[in-house]
């Protein structure tokens, strides 16, 4: 787990005290004759100095041999089994170095070194029952390896064994064990600030347990620490931490470490899909885009990756392209509303009502309590004049969730079509009460109660319409029949004198917009004296529109008039921009 993290995994050590053997194992005398204990111990000695010479030279199959002859020769001894049970260890043999360190501790109580690679040989045979999926069995085998480690323990290995320990728990989801295991390691680990991968682990096990403000406090540990003796950084930890910004509703924190993830590591998992629907909930759909087609490109079965992308294609006007992605989740995950949903707006985007409706119809089949369903329903049902199974499913979905506007106010102007005034003013209320700063609504609802005659009701909704939408005429011109109505002249002309003036700047505004858009075609070729006078007709229509004095400034510009640009450009600084 540390090396996966970028910390570094503790390697099995070989602990051979020469010194030792060679006090234990003493040479005849010279001149006497050698007993059979003196030349097994000679014979002994000089396999335990061939099998550390071949360990040093790497060739660690003849250095178990040696090992393994020293102990048929010295069976007493402790030091040759601790040699032969750290060989085994490296070998990838922990079944039997266990054997061999477990009957050199016999011999010899509370050796270190025999401890140190007892407990090295326990977590390699974990790890190795943990792979082909032994959990039970690998747990035991981990608990034994840092029980192994009491007399004089390494901190380095007991934290990495503690930290392998919380892997394997956390694996099985048994979170509140593996953060206590994760804490152990960063309680007896030398400098926790330097220990990346712990800090990861332990944040992302906090996750699980719902504490995420804890989960992130320790991931961003996890990030300082893996940029600590001039390192890059750490992938994962800069993902984790993201992900944990995602689940605490933090997007636009989010986005950062995300983005750092994948400059790490560009190829990282999970990583651009990460990324793609943070900027997707940001509303910055036209970005997210590549990030969701190299997200389906790695994982063209992953339906989340699927949806999504066909719904930002959606969003951006693109439901063409959107539709093919939608039936390719659906390949994979063929019974979820969501996706049909999701077609069938795209479906709808592209005026195709029949389908769109077999889609919603699908999804409310799967889920007849979601609201939404029943909304995108109703609104396909009426855009296809089935207007009875329109109020039929519009009622519904109000009837389910009574705190969405959409519902009453798409219903309310559906019955006024339909000339049921005054169901169409109740249901236009309840949308207004839940969204009051809606003005087409207000502008609707005054003009339902305008032919309803219930004039100083629309009156009031009128001009709260024309308070919430001043550059509107639409709400004047239907204030100056109100008032017309009940005799008020003067009023009305004035409303329809402003709706007038509303009207001619309205229309000079396109003017305006539609001759800066050909400027800026005409100025993109080098076209720069037809650009200036698009900008000069823009400026001609609309004074008081900042976007072509700005361009019409980078026009001047690039012909040299620099005193005229710079006009431009305070007149563009001014000026009002597009509302």
């Amino acid at each position: 787990m540390k090396s996966a993290s970028g910390s570094k995994p503790v390697k099995p050590v070989l602990y051979l005290p020469l010194w030792l053997l060679l006090a234990t194992f003493v040479p005849a005398q010279s001149g006497s004759a050698p007993t059979a204990k003196g030349t097994a111990i000679q014979q002994a000695d000089a396999a335990f100095r061939a099998g550390y010479s071949a360990m040093q030279a790497g060739e660690l199959e003849k250095a178990q041999l040696d090992f393994a002859r020293a102990v048929r020769l010295a069976p007493g001894m402790a030091e040759p089994r601790v040699a032969l049970g750290a060989i085994l260890v490296q070998l990838g043999k922990p079944t039997q170095a266990i054997v061999e360190l477990q009957s050199a501790l016999a011999l010899k109580p509370g050796d270190v070194n025999a401890e140190a690679n007892l407990a090295m040989a326990h977590e390699a045979q974990g790890r190795g029952l943990a792979a082909v999926g032994k959990t039970s069995e690998a747990e035991a085998e981990m608990r034994a390896g840092i029980a192994a480690i009491h007399t004089q323990p390494d901190a380095h290995q007991l934290a990495t064994m503690q930290d392998e320990l919380g892997s394997l728990l956390a694996q099985q989801k048994r979170w509140p064990e593996a953060e206590g295991a994760f804490r152990e390691a960063l309680r007896v680990t030398p400098d926790p600030t330097e220990d990346a991968g712990t800090h990861m682990h332990l944040g992302t096990v906090l996750v699980e347990e719902q504490r995420v403000e804890e989960a992130v406090t320790e991931l961003r540990l996890a990030v300082e620490a893996s940029k600590t003796g001039g390192q890059a950084g750490n992938a994962m930890a800069e993902y984790q931490l993201g992900h944990a910004l995602v689940v605490a509703g933090k997007d636009e924190d989010a986005e950062l470490p995300l983005e750092q993830a994948l400059k790490l590591n560009p190829e990282l998992a999970g990583g651009p899909l990460e990324l793609a629907m943070v900027l997707q909930r940001l509303g910055r759909q036209e970005e997210s885009i590549p990030l969701f087609e190299k997200a389906v490109k790695a994982e063209p079965g992953n339906a989340v990756a699927l949806t999504n992308l066909g719904l930002a294609l959606t969003q951006t006007g693109r439901a063409k392209e959107a539709v093919t992605y939608f039936e390719r989740a659906l390949t994979e995950t063929p019974s979820d509303p969501v996706v049909h949903e999701d077609l069938g707006v795209a479906r709808l985007q592209q005026s195709e009502f029949d389908a769109a409706i077999g889609e919603f119809e699908k999804a409310r089949a799967v889920a007849p309590e979601d609201p939404q369903v029943h909304y995108d329903l109703g609104l396909a049902y009426k855009l296809k004049d089935r207007m009875d199974d329109a109020i039929r499913e519009l009622t519904e979905a109000e009837r389910l969730d009574s705190a969405l506007p959409d519902p009453p106010y798409t219903l309310g102007i559906l019955l006024m079509q339909l000339g049921r005034l005054p169901e169409a003013v109740d249901q236009l209320r309840v949308a207004l009460t839940l969204r009051p700063e809606n003005g087409d609504g207000w502008a609707i609802l005054g003009s339902v109660l305008k032919q309803s005659s219930r004039r100083p009701e629309a009156i009031e909704a009128l001009r709260k319409a024309i308070q919430l939408l001043p550059n509107q005429p639409g709400p004047h011109i239907t204030l100056a029949g109100v008032l017309a109505e009940q005799g008020e002249g003067a009023e009305a002309a004035s409303e329809r004198k402003r709706a007038a003036e509303l009207s001619r700047t309205a229309v000079n505004r396109q003017r305006a917009v539609f001759s800066t858009n050909a400027g800026n075609q005409l100025l993109s070729r080098g076209e720069i004296e037809q650009a200036v006078a698009r900008y000069l007709e823009a400026i001609s229509a609309d004074p008081g529109f900042s976007e072509p004095h700005g361009q019409l400034a980078v026009a001047y510009t690039r012909q040299g008039r620099t005193a005229e640009a710079a006009t431009e450009r305070a007149k563009a600084e001014s000026r009002t921009k597009v509302p």
